[in-house]
């Protein structure tokens, strides 16, 4: 067997041999005539007159050999239910809502735009627009109105399918009065509403306009819909990137690249294999759901969980219990999720039978070391992290254990995955550094490998400026976030671009500060953010989520506290890096996927307005912060 190193470098160097392989992984009406056209760079063209079927791959074609195995575990401790369709089961559900859909006037490359919380219809929509070659568009559920308006307007649905609420912590949360309102505010109408009615909030329905699912779900029991055969390169999906200001930037993904990638990497990354369970506790809103809770898992032919609910409710065990009813071999979650298990109690950890367990993935955000550590220990199972992003839709930096067995290391998401020419820039220069342990801009040559996306939403325009020219002199997509890379080359992420503090001249990157924050043993998780300053141009504070809070009596207890932080840091990045001040909050303002909201934090402590906090968890978070800078 090949090396990692090997099978990498061929990924490089025989591009179409190596991608030629993988898309064998999958089913093809036409098998692709070229593999990859990078005749108009940075544009990347894969499969290239291949036709196939993003929902065919999911599901059809299990059904030859796998019809009565699990395929969508859905389990909600909101409403206490669990539901286990087969992959035959979940045939006949994605053929109906494919049924609706058509009779409310969808065609192959309509949109529709999907509001919804973590239920099986969810997935059902999805299916069914890429079976009939519809391209959807999901918005977290919940969102405000006016960034659903805005979302709406650039999509441009023809259909929107939503329910009547979610629900988080057992309080159910509306959906209908905020998609009204965002229908009223948006300058594009869709023709039909589609919703799901979960009996747990009063709807008013527009005539003519709103559809009740289960009226027409009815309807359609029996009704077959075949699959849409469409060209690699047709859309499967649009998704808008968080955080984003302004007008919304939809990440356009294509279907044959995309269909190819994540079978791949659910073989070569995850290792996970038919008939086995998958447990990813990511939202459909995100693309962690897209690809590894609906389509990944499914594609390999994996059982998939659908999770809706809290990981504290009704205890900090209940995705444990999961893993062990299920016999979960893959788990994927993010950073946040674990920090905020770590507030549990740690006999949760080793409370159930993890057996089946080969692995907890870990992605969305940095993973700090001692947070690795906690988990590690706990389970004592390996804890191997992702990086990538919406616009690459699969990891980009990992441990492809799969191809090779390799050590995870601690605050490491691993190394550069096969198909990705990763280079670590000068940010000023463009100079490609090649030294260990070097700071540059993480950057991706072009062309980026199947499954990244293909534009900006009808903006070609924005994502070459966007994307591609950031770095001086060269035509590289850039990260905008900030790496190192070590003798045995593993990469470390030290932060956005844009999230480099310049304290007197000296370039500071906040994670690395919150790295050595949070080896304090009672700070659970911290947060630091650059603030103007009139002396040295920019000053660093940090606010830290305590484990214990009751170590903190009154002032002088935290000034204590503070200056044990103050010697940490001084000790491992010098007085230069010390924050002006360490706040102790009882929680982090973060969005409903776990992203801690800086931008906010910073604007809050520079007296500015937070800008867009629709996607906020926790309203109450940020009203701490601005209560202690005003004391």
């Amino acid at each position: 067997m090949s090396t990692y190193a090997d099978f990498h470098q061929r990924s490089l160097t025989d591009r179409d041999g190596f991608w030629g392989e993988q898309a064998q992984l999958v089913d093809w009406k036409v098998p692709p005539q070229q593999i990859c056209d990078y005749s108009n760079p940075p544009f990347a063209k894969w499969f290239v007159g291949g036709i196939t079927n993003l929902c065919h791959n999911a599901v059809d074609r299990h059904l030859a050999t796998r019809p009565d195995q699990a395929a969508l575990i859905f389990v909600s401790t909101e409403t206490n239910q669990e539901i286990v369709y087969s992959f035959r089961e979940l045939h006949a559900e994605v053929q109906r809502m494919a049924a609706v859909l058509k009779d409310l006037g969808v065609q192959k490359g309509d949109r529709v735009l999907i509001y919804m919380p973590m239920i099986p219809e969810a997935a059902f929509a999805m299916l069914a627009c890429t079976r009939i070659g519809a391209i959807h568009s999901v918005v977290f559920g919940g969102f405000a109105s006016g960034s659903l308006a805005s979302r709406i307007e650039d999509a441009e649905p023809k259909v929107v399918v939503s329910a009547d609420a979610g629900s988080r912590g057992g309080k159910p949360v509306p959906y209908k009065p905020l998609l009204d309102e965002a229908l009223r505010l948006s300058k594009y109408k869709p023709e039909a509403v589609l919703l799901v009615d979960r009996g747990m909030a009063a709807m008013d329905l527009v005539a003519g306009r709103d559809h009740l699912w289960g009226a027409l779900r009815e309807k359609n029991l029996n009704t077959v819909v075949e699959c849409e055969w469409v060209d690699a390169t047709h859309p499967s999906y649009t998704l808008y990137t968080s955080g984003t200001t302004g007008k919304p930037k939809g990440v356009q993904r294509d279907t044959g690249g995309y269909c190819v990638a994540l079978a791949a990497s659910m073989k070569h990354i995850y290792a996970g294999n038919a008939g086995e369970t998958y447990f990813s506790t990511s939202d459909i809103g995100w693309v962690v759901g897209h690809s590894y809770i609906i389509y990944g898992p499914l594609i390999a032919g994996m059982a998939t969980i659908m999770y809706e609910g809290l990981p504290t409710r009704p205890d900090g065990g209940i995705w444990w219990s999961l893993v062990e009813k299920y016999k979960v071999t893959v788990m994927f979650s993010a950073p946040t999720a674990v920090r905020v298990l770590k507030k549990q109690d740690p006999a949760l950890l080793t409370k159930y039978d993890l057996s089946s367990l080969r692995a907890l993935f870990l992605a969305g955000e940095p993973l700090d070391e001692p947070t690795a550590q906690w988990i590690s220990t706990g389970l004592g199972k390996p804890i191997i992290d992702n990086y990538w992003q919406t616009e690459t839709g699969w990891p980009i930096l990992s441990l492809c254990n799969g191809v090779e067995k390799a050590v995870s290391k601690f605050g490491s998401p691993g190394k550069a995955v096969y198909g990705y020419d990763v280079k670590l820039l000068d940010d000023q220069t463009g100079e490609e550094l090649k030294g260990a342990n070097q700071k540059g801009v993480v950057a991706v040559e072009g062309p980026l490998p199947p499954g990244c996306m293909q534009t900006v939403w009808r903006d070609d325009e924005r994502f070459v400026n966007t994307y591609w020219k950031s770095v001086p002199g060269r035509l590289v997509y850039s990260t905008f976030d900030w790496g190192i890379r070590d003798a045995d080359g593993y990469y470390f992420i030290l932060g956005r671009t844009d999230d480099v503090i310049n304290v007197a001249g000296h370039r500071l990157g906040t994670r690395e500060i919150e790295e050595s924050i949070s080896a304090h043993p009672n700070i659970a998780e911290v947060a630091v953010v650059g603030v103007a300053d009139q002396l040295k141009g920019q000053v660093a504070m940090a606010f830290a989520v305590l484990k214990n809070a009751s170590l903190i009596t009154d002032e002088a207890s935290a000034l204590a506290l503070e200056a044990e932080v103050f010697k940490l840091v001084d000790r491992d990045l010098g007085a230069v890096a010390r924050p002006a001040r360490v706040r102790f909050v009882t929680v982090l303002p973060k969005t409903r996927s776990g992203k801690c909201l800086r931008r906010a934090i910073a604007a809050v402590c520079e007296g500015r307005d937070p800008g867009d906090l629709t996607t906020m968890d926790d309203p109450a978070a940020l009203q701490q912060i601005k209560d202690l800078i005003s004391a």
